[in-house]
């Protein structure tokens, strides 16, 4: 039980290094997660990942992470995102894209769908007290961790 219990968090701490170092949705490898390359994750090397993503952090090495160097980590991690965003995008890699593109990675297929989710009454259109009661509902699902608003999906 000891093991399993082991286990459990260094995978915990593990998932938390690898959201530290901006890799939400891909994860780590265990190869990058033994970071010393003895054949098993350590707590140590846990360590030493926490230490690596601090000193990243902390450009100037004063041991303290300023708002201007969270912020400079956070636009250097945006852009590089984006930029994998609009590589996918680009899928004949003339570095453009077209409306259809652009328009086509929205969620819901656009306006259409949003008026028929918020339209309650079924006018044709949104009113003023369907936008409040739909905002309404977005605010009491995003604290219950649920996202979207509107009319549920059956």
């Amino acid at each position: 039980q000891m093991k399993i219990l082991l286990a459990s968090a260094l995978i915990v701490a593990g998932t938390g290094v690898a959201m530290a170092q901006g890799q939400k949705g891909q994860g780590m490898t265990f190869d990058q997660l033994d970071v010393d390359g003895s054949g098993e994750i350590t707590v140590e090397d846990l360590t030493a990942l926490r230490d690596d993503r601090f000193a990243a952090l902390d450009t100037d090495g004063d041991g303290t992470v300023t708002k201007e160097e969270f912020l400079a980590s956070e636009r250097i991690q945006s852009e590089e995102r984006a930029e994998r965003m609009f590589e996918r995008l680009d899928a004949d890699g003339d570095g453009a894209l077209s409306r259809d593109v652009i328009e086509g990675r929205q969620r819901g297929g656009g306006g259409e769908r949003m008026i028929s989710r918020f339209d309650e009454d079924n006018s044709g259109g949104i009113s003023a007290e369907e936008f409040e009661e739909a905002r309404a509902k977005m605010g009491e699902r995003r604290k219950g961790g649920e996202r979207g608003f509107g009319k549920r999906r059956n």
